[in-house]
């Protein structure tokens, strides 16, 4: 209501303006002034249309727009002190040549081309760096439209896991998902690929950021500028370089690049080392109730597997394959690979 009522105030005040210029003796003869109110009643719908037709506005384009134009205008306007000596000098002397033009005309439409092309460069410039600024003005802050504390750049390898979207969705995680162009390029190639088995993960993959981009909850953002130095880089140099310049994390479950953005000081979230972190801890001596499935690579060992993949190698299991057993725990034994589990057999469900 209270923004219907603001758009009446606009057109009562625009066509108030109108009327208040049709009484100008310059206008006011041969109906002009009946036209300009009329010219400024029909621009005023206009624009009321225009906004309500708009119904999603983003603050990052209506700033870009604001802070360009005014530093645009500014620009002009010293433009057009620093040139008002030349245009003097210029104009004296084509008015000696028989060159019968006005001074402020030609000054008039170089400073109007000029001051166009130059707001138009402000907020081109501010609406493709919208990212990279901050404006701070009282009681209101522009910034990065960021969730979270830190943006999140996902890699090739953690799309086609899958897991990524499955943990968003939790509402674990509210950070900013950053998809940089590059790697979608590397996926979609991936999903043209000639071997089955790849062409097929990479179809799973573009179906993981469907399925992100789908879901409203989530901040996610196709990032489609490269900087300078990353050009000629590998991928994987590429995601360390726009991490750091986005004061981000990568999430990969790639364990080479895991090592190398550690080397470079470069946060990394590992799925990997987040899934074993969240599978269950035991105690030696606990029961655990499991199914044996194979072999063990010791004399006598058999192996199971908890629901959520963790290994258990069971001493003396090997004759209750494809049986329910129930083992005590001896100990247990963490790698890169995982966390296995020992136990020794007990009793047969």
């Amino acid at each position: 209501m209270a923004l219907w009522v603001l758009r009446a105030c606009f057109l009562l005040v625009t066509v108030g303006l109108g009327v208040s210029l049709a009484q100008n003796p310059e206008i006011s003869g041969n109906n002009k002034g009946v036209l300009v109110v009329v010219l400024f009643f029909i621009g005023a719908l206009a624009m009321i249309g225009l906004d309500v037709l708009i119904r999603k506005k983003r603050i990052d384009l209506i700033t870009s727009i604001y802070f360009g134009l005014l530093i645009g205008l500014f620009l002009t306007y010293i433009i057009g002190l620093a040139l008002t000596p030349i245009f003097q000098d210029l104009l004296d002397a084509g008015e000696d040549s028989g060159w019968a033009v006005s001074r402020e005309t030609v000054k008039t439409l170089v400073i109007a081309f000029a001051g166009t092309a130059i707001c138009y460069l402000c907020v081109s410039v501010l609406w493709q760096t919208r990212d990279d600024f901050r404006f701070i003005i009282p009681y209101v802050e522009f910034t990065k439209d960021v969730k979270g504390a830190k943006p999140y750049v996902l890699d090739t390898s953690v799309v086609i896991d899958g897991r990524i979207a499955d943990i968003i969705e939790t509402g674990v995680i509210d950070n900013q998902l950053i998809m940089p162009r590059f790697v979608l390029a590397e996926l979609q190639g991936i999903a043209d690929s000639g071997d089955k088995m790849r062409r097929a993960r990479g179809r799973r993959g573009l179906d993981i950021l469907n399925r992100l981009r789908g879901n409203t909850k989530i901040d996610f953002k196709v990032y489609d500028r490269e900087l300078p130095e990353m050009e000629g880089q590998p991928v994987d140099m590429k995601l360390l370089l726009l991490a750091r310049h986005l004061d981000g994390k990568v999430v990969t479950g790639d364990f080479n690049l895991n090592k190398v953005a550690k080397l470079h000081n470069v946060p990394v979230i590992n799925l990997n080392e987040v899934a074993n972190s969240l599978k269950p801890v035991f105690l030696p001596g606990e029961q655990v109730a499991i199914r044996i499935v194979k072999q063990g690579e010791g004399p006598g060992q058999g192996v199971g597997y908890l629901d959520d993949g963790t290994m258990i190698v069971v001493e003396d299991g090997r004759d209750h394959i494809n049986q329910n057993v129930e083992i005590t725990v001896t100990s247990m034994l963490q790698t890169s690979a995982g966390r296995m589990v020992f136990g020794k057999f007990d009793t047969v469900n």
